[in-house]
């Protein structure tokens, strides 16, 4: 890495990194203990996994609303607003009287990481150069990674310290509270760091289209000028991304189908992602280095392979070891594609006034995330090994679709030269 690369790198630290990382912390300490509160205030368990996906829904329901803020106000003081949104959301849970107004809590929480998710985006993709903009996404998705790895640890100490399921809640607050003044008091990005100037190298004409009719449009507008690259490269993040939720819904499913205990299947998720956060920024190296594909086809290759190959080993004698394996190399896939669609969103978006286009496109990968693990819970109460079957066919049109669109949409790819 160039000291240029890294000084920006740095620069951004204070005012997008670590609030990620705090923010990421603190949502994953708090959304484990959802269901549990829901219990405790009554409600079966199909109820209490429908207030825990309030957050999921949130998210997608607050991309739009978010593009409007970001695009008026700039990405800092969205960042903060949406800070502040969410430790109402927080308080909320933590005094919820009835499942009603924790079910809306958790929904404006996810409506707030919306708005903190696609602000950062749109900052990444306006200040950060093409030549390292993987790198500084991938590192986007690490802090993701992190926060999400350590949060439920977190959670784990604070109930065994205080025994009570409101902690978690609380935690989550007092991040929010310490990204709210990494974002307050640490210099402002947006004066720091100039937006680029350059012509993006990997643009093409039907992303640029009339940036300053979008601007007037919003993401309507975004969405016609950039549509073919939005529905066709966008379909394929969105493939990738239902993986990734699918993965966190199978993985300890099929441990529980085939006899693990609760402490080998946690083993197995944890060794997952263990692998998967050790590689996060060789994603970005590679993509800055020989182009997104590069990454984007042996993260969803690997993932195939490994969904495919686990729906034949159910029932054999050693199932627990082909789990494990298969999860590794889930983890390996998963690794290698830290920040693809990060940095795919950024690079079809039009550099005047990304937020609209990223809105779009958010939603349509976070639709994916949301709607995979649904339909392969559904399959899962038939099959298990034809819900890995088909966890393993929709990675393999993620693969199709990246081979097609990312060549026409995403052209002159790096391979170490200059484009």
């Amino acid at each position: 890495m160039s000291n240029s690369t890294r000084a920006l790198l740095w620069r951004m630290a204070p005012s997008i990194y670590g609030p990620t990382i705090l923010f990421s912390l603190g949502q994953y300490a708090m959304l484990p203990v959802i269901p549990v509160i829901a219990v405790g205030m009554g409600a079966g368990l199909g109820m209490s996994g429908f207030i825990a996906s309030a957050a999921v829904v949130g998210q997608l329901a607050g991309n739009l609303p978010a593009s409007w803020l970001v695009s008026r106000v700039g990405e800092r003081v969205a960042m903060l607003a949406a800070a502040g949104v969410a430790v109402f959301g927080a308080a909320g849970v933590a005094l919820a009287p009835n499942l009603a107004v924790l079910g809306l809590s958790v929904f404006v929480v996810g409506f707030a990481a919306a708005t903190v998710a696609l602000a950062r985006h749109s900052f990444m993709t306006t200040r950060v150069p093409v030549a390292f903009r993987a790198r500084a996404l991938s590192l986007i998705g690490g802090s993701h990674r992190l926060g999400r790895f350590a949060g439920p640890f977190l959670a784990a100490g604070l109930l065994a310290a205080t025994a009570s399921s409101a902690a978690p809640v609380w935690a989550f607050a007092v991040c929010l509270g310490l990204a709210a003044l990494l974002l307050g008091f640490a210099r402002d990005p947006e004066r720091v760091i100039a937006v680029v100037s350059e012509r993006d190298p990997r643009r093409t004409e039907e992303a640029t289209e009339d940036v300053s009719e979008a601007r007037r449009g919003g993401v309507v507008a975004a969405m016609r000028a950039g549509r073919g690259g939005l529905l066709r490269v966008g379909g394929s993040a969105a493939a990738l991304a239902g993986l990734r939720a699918a993965k966190d819904v199978l993985l300890p499913l099929w441990g529980v189908s085939i006899g693990m205990d609760a402490a080998g299947v946690a083993l197995v998720v944890g060794i997952s992602g263990t692998v998967d956060f050790a590689l996060f920024y060789v994603s970005g190296q590679v993509m800055d280095r020989f182009g997104r594909l590069w990454a984007a086809l042996p993260a969803t290759i690997a993932m195939a392979l490994s969904f495919l190959t686990l729906a034949f080993t159910h029932d054999l004698p050693d199932a627990e070891a082909w789990l494990i394996g298969c999860a590794v190399a889930i983890g390996i896939g998963n690794g290698l594609s830290s920040g693809i669609n990060l940095t795919l969103g950024s690079d079809l978006a039009p550099r005047g006034d990304p937020a609209p286009y990223l809105a779009a496109w958010r939603t349509i990968t976070d639709f994916g995330g949301a709607t995979a693990p649904l339909a392969v819970s559904a399959i899962a109460a038939a099959s298990m090994p034809l819900a890995s079957a088909a966890t393993g066919v929709l990675a393999l049109l993620g693969i199709a679709g990246f081979a097609r669109w990312i060549p026409r949409y995403v052209p002159r790819e790096r391979d170490g030269r200059e484009p």
